[in-house]
């Protein structure tokens, strides 16, 4: 069984002249979730090489045993540093794709031509795509065999614009991920704030917020199995 991941490779939080990236937690679980289920694991990136990580989720409050572990970790930060790039990425070859969040993606996936004919190439394929937190913006521009928006009319959940009040970015992100989906006519769900929630619709797997990444690599693992 093999998994691509797909990284963010943008590091500017707007104009704020603040750092982001990928959130740690959100890559961290899933791939280890996948790595002890003996899933080969591929990690690429829209630039390759090593992605940005969002400082801020290195703080100790953020911290959990997947995270402690990738720090120990040195053939996982490798493989890290040396993400492969996303154009050279054929759907072909891999049996689903996981996107993790940060606030990256919000600004670098949502609309890469090369992420977004992967995921219609996955879905074509029929195999899932799943994504967490703030990477379900890479479903915004993805469309289906027929034209239409990926998300219209599917069950997802993302960040939702009450999270994003409360970590203050509200004017700072380039849209808010919650009414973005809507506005595709997805049919959005969420929990409470920080709350685990992983939606499956068909192929398309998505997680509300970073404590849902390891029940949305769960849940990708029980489509693939």
């Amino acid at each position: 069984m093999k998994v691509l991941i797909v990284l963010t490779s943008h590091d500017q939080l707007g104009d704020t002249g603040e750092k982001t990236g990928f959130w740690l937690e959100e890559f961290a679980s899933p791939y280890y979730h996948l790595i002890d289920n003996q899933v080969e694991v591929t990690l690429a990136s829209p630039l390759g090489g090593q992605p940005p990580l969002d400082p801020k989720s290195h703080a100790e409050d953020f911290q959990t045993d997947a995270t402690r572990r990738f720090d120990q970790d040195n053939d996982a930060q490798q493989q890290l540093a040396s993400t492969l790039k996303l154009e050279t990425i054929s759907a072909a070859d891999y049996d689903a794709v996981f996107y993790p969040g940060g606030h990256g993606p919000l600004w670098d996936l949502f609309d890469n031509q090369h992420s977004i004919q992967l995921i219609e190439s996955f879905i074509a394929q029929g195999k899932p795509v799943a994504a967490v937190c703030h990477a379900p913006a890479v479903l915004l521009n993805a469309r289906t065999v027929d034209g239409e928006p990926l998300v219209k009319g599917k069950k997802v959940t993302g960040f939702s614009n009450s999270e994003e009040a409360a970590v203050g970015l509200t004017e700072i992100v380039p849209y808010l991920l919650e009414d973005a989906l809507v506005a595709e006519g997805g049919e959005y769900e969420k929990t409470e704030d920080w709350n685990p929630l992983a939606v499956v619709d068909g192929l398309v797997i998505t997680g509300q917020n970073p404590a849902s990444s390891e029940a949305v690599a769960e849940a990708l693992l029980n489509k693939l199995s």
